[in-house]
């Protein structure tokens, strides 16, 4: 958990790096917004593409836990979140695509949008925490169930990509 809090603090970070850099821009372009949701429609296919192509092993490995401390792992966390440039890339990539308002400001929408994602990111990693025994059994050691999961992401990014091209 104290990863996930590192991951979820990082967020922060990116977004207030595009609700205060972006949005100046996008008030300014329209065609740079439809860019923008051009960009992460394609990401989001690049994304279904990659894990479509993965071959990742089924088998479960397993690996000593590390004896870090909460400190340690929240930094971790943290700092895994921000140095990643995938993150920046998404947070660039999908937030523009649901601007939700003529009367806010748009940094005021982006940091909305980021506290709802960092809300939602925050329960879905909770629930992996508390499940990732449990799919790590059900999912890793099936080859069958693992293609299974492997298909659901290839379709969850198509459809996310469909979603920003309507938007």
């Amino acid at each position: 958990m104290a990863v996930v809090c590192g991951l979820m603090t990082g967020c922060l970070v990116h977004t207030s790096l595009v609700a205060f850099g972006l949005s100046s821009f996008l008030q300014i372009n329209e065609k740079l917004y439809w860019i923008f949701k051009l960009f992460g429609a394609i990401y989001m296919l690049y994304l279904a593409v990659k894990v479509y192509k993965s071959q990742q092993n089924t088998k479960s490995q397993s690996s000593a836990i590390s004896q870090k401390n909460s400190f340690q792992l929240f930094k971790q966390g943290f700092i895994m979140n921000v140095l990643n440039p995938k993150v920046s890339i998404f947070f660039l990539a999908f937030f523009p695509a649901f601007i939700f308002s003529d009367a806010l400001p748009l940094f005021e929408q982006f940091f909305v949008l980021g506290f709802l994602f960092i809300f939602t990111s925050f329960l879905v990693f909770t629930f992996f925490v508390i499940l990732s025994g449990f799919f790590s059994k059900l999912f890793l050691n099936s080859p069958k169930r693992f293609k299974l999961l492997k298909r659901l992401q290839v379709g969850f990014f198509i459809g996310i990509a469909v979603l920003i091209l309507r938007g």
